[in-house]
């Protein structure tokens, strides 16, 4: 899988590919629905869990939502040097394009510190918007 947007923090990379998903949208209801994947991987020589994450999801009129909670998808994986975890999730917009960033709360043995995430983009693909 190709991954065009990505970080190095921390020790850590973080790697984002994103998606359209025609089939869960709804354009008459300004629904637009994306999915993501992310892939983690331990850089570093020390070891690391993950204990929740923090998104900021701006959509094309500007407005911004924050999202946090634990772990990612049900997860607090827990990286040894070298270690990568992947997962999917999804965001819907209201609007045809949009970014999310934010960062991954992690522990290691000297205590809690935050990897950040790369920006990453979400536009509809122009072969899904009608031109009158």
């Amino acid at each position: 899988m190709d991954y065009p947007f990505i970080s190095h923090n921390q020790d850590f990379l973080i790697e984002v590919n994103t998606a359209f998903d025609f089939n869960q949208s709804n354009p008459l209801q300004f629904h637009y629905f994306f999915r993501y994947d992310i892939r983690i991987t331990n850089e570093g020589e020390k070891e690391a869990q993950l204990l929740s994450r923090k998104w900021f999801i701006k959509d094309a009129r500007g407005e911004v939502r924050v999202v946090e909670g634990p772990g990612v998808v049900g997860n607090t994986p827990r990286f040894k040097p070298g270690d990568s975890f992947s997962y999917s999730s999804f965001c819907p917009l209201p609007t045809l394009t949009g970014e999310m960033w934010g960062h991954f709360v992690m522990k290691g043995s000297e205590g809690e510190f935050l990897v950040d995430t790369p920006k990453f983009k979400f536009q509809v693909p122009a072969e899904f918007i009608d031109v009158y």
